[in-house]
């Protein structure tokens, strides 16, 4: 049966639904987005491992001008004082069609937008009101334009203005006590890195991710600290406690910095209402300690499409049941990254190094707490 499907927000999950709906549907839909326009801007990195990038060949990803991409060779840990730990092959999980892919996250949002049009996408769109209305879900706009819709379905992020106003129950993300701060470097500087490969430096309380996002090489770095408060003003004395552990980093965050504070779910609260569903990190914010952030929204949006376009009776049920389960190892894997790579204790960094050596070797470890995440 034909549905109208009202999508809240233009983010990656909400325009990986569009698409495939466009594309491989039946269904109506409408993308509400309440920015202005689609910020294209050249920004940070994102990195997609091979499940996602599966679900984003089906609707032509795999056709991206590949200038735009980069393909990384595996991951290098290191110390925060650029003495190399030991390496990952991540690659294993590669196929010649599907592979780990880093870019920008621009480039990813302007291929995502390119086949949706003008007709099914409102800028400056903020709900006001909702209600139930013979049978569908009438929403008002607060600049009084209003629809009614068959399904709702909200991808607005982490702080869900979708939540708020058809759940009781709060589902408010929690400090993480870490901040994140990003800059993008035009060349390694005096780092000794591999630039085919993803970088990761651990040092006291902290670690950095390095790696480039495009042929040219240029290259995303984020760093996470941790930290009781976030302050905008204070970056400037976190970036200092991570210089006193290598001064060669300080030309590294020479450049514009840009910082956040990172947020986690400690639960995962069911839609109340059979006719509204949350994808992307409207249902679930983890730590980004395992990169799967732009996956999972990707993954979400892509589950919940072949359960709409089957038809199914229990959908509501099923897409929780089966997101849920999968939100849970993922947000598992990335609590345990972020204990592991933040030891302030140099006995306890010792003692992490010592088993990162010997696990990494080990296929079967790596297939379980890799593999599972890639091979979906």
């Amino acid at each position: 049966m034909k549905k109208k499907i009202a999508i809240i927000g233009a983010g990656i999950a909400g325009l990986t639904l569009a698409n495939f709906i466009k594309k491989n549907s039946e269904h109506d839909f409408i993308l509400y987005e309440k920015q202005e326009s689609l910020s294209l801007d050249e920004g940070y990195g994102i990195q997609l491992s091979t499940n996602s990038t599966k679900i984003l060949n089906m609707i032509g990803f795999d056709k991206i001008d590949n200038r735009k991409i980069f393909h990384p060779q595996g991951l290098d840990f290191y110390s925060i004082q650029n003495k190399k730990i030991c390496d990952l092959d991540f690659t294993q999980f590669n196929t010649k069609e599907n592979k780990y892919t880093t870019l920008q996250r621009s480039t990813l949002i302007e291929f995502l937008k390119d086949d949706i049009y003008n007709q099914h996408l409102r800028f400056g769109k903020k709900i006001k009101e909702v209600s139930e209305l013979k049978g569908k879900v009438f929403i008002k706009f607060d600049d009084n334009t209003n629809d009614l819709v068959d399904i709702v379905v909200g991808a607005d992020g982490i702080f869900s203005n979708t939540r708020t106003f058809f759940e009781k129950k709060k589902n408010e993300p929690k400090f993480k006590k870490a901040i994140a701060i990003r800059t993008i470097l035009k060349s390694k500087s005096e780092l000794s890195i591999d630039e085919e490969k993803i970088s990761l430096m651990m040092g006291k309380n902290c670690h950095i991710v390095i790696y480039p996002f495009n042929k040219n090489k240029e290259l995303n770095l984020v760093c996470i600290i941790r930290d009781d408060k976030y302050d905008p003003d204070n970056i400037k004395s976190l970036v200092d406690k991570i210089v006193s552990q290598n001064s060669s980093l300080e030309k590294v965050f020479k450049g514009d910095l840009n910082s956040w504070p990172l947020y986690s779910t400690t639960r995962i609260l069911p839609s109340t209402n059979s006719k509204v569903f949350y994808i992307g990190d409207a249902f679930n914010v983890f730590l980004p300690t395992l990169a799967q952030g732009a996956g999972q929204s990707v993954e979400s949006a892509y589950a919940l499409f072949n359960l709409l376009n089957e038809n199914k009776t229990d959908i509501q049920n099923i897409y929780f049941q089966e997101r849920s389960k999968r939100a849970k190892i993922v947000r598992q894997r990335s609590n345990l990254n972020f204990f592991a790579f933040h030891f302030s204790s140099s006995v306890m960094q010792i003692i992490r190094n010592f088993f990162m050596k010997l696990l990494v070797k080990r296929k079967s470890f790596i297939s379980s707490y890799l593999g599972t995440v890639y091979k979906n």
